[in-house]
């Protein structure tokens, strides 16, 4: 009796988080479907890539179009969507800068930026 209980707790100890972690891995699986499948125009999401932007079209079944700025629009597998994200607020009563918000914005100033001259590649001898 105790040399067949020793193989079978193993296998139930090795069975078991497979078992789970494939659960888990399947539910994740539908909560991303889910999400793509609900896509309206106007939602604000995250791409794969950490593209934030605006689902302007969702006419199609395999991709999604999504508009990065106004007047900039791409096209993106449905599958690249992360995750939805808040809208961008804007607040347009706020327009000054405060003390401790910001840090301070230098004045324009009438000197070019300077550049630096460019690195030189050359092959040790």
């Amino acid at each position: 009796m105790n040399s067949a209980l020793l193989p079978l707790l193993l296998v139930a100890v090795l069975a078991i988080p497979l078992i789970l972690g494939s659960r888990k891995q399947k539910r994740l699986l539908a909560q991303q479907q889910e999400l793509q499948n609900a896509l309206t125009v106007g939602d604000r999401v995250m791409t794969t890539s950490g593209m934030y932007g605006t689902v302007s079209d969702v006419s199609d079944d395999a991709t999604i179009g999504i508009e990065l700025a106004p007047g900039v629009e791409t096209v993106w597998l449905r599958q690249a969507i992360r995750e939805k994200v808040g809208p961008d607020v804007v607040d347009e009563d706020d327009d000054e800068l405060t003390a401790g918000d910001h840090e301070s914005i230098p004045a324009e100033s009438d000197s070019a930026a300077e550049v630096a001259p460019p690195l030189e590649h050359r092959k040790p001898n």
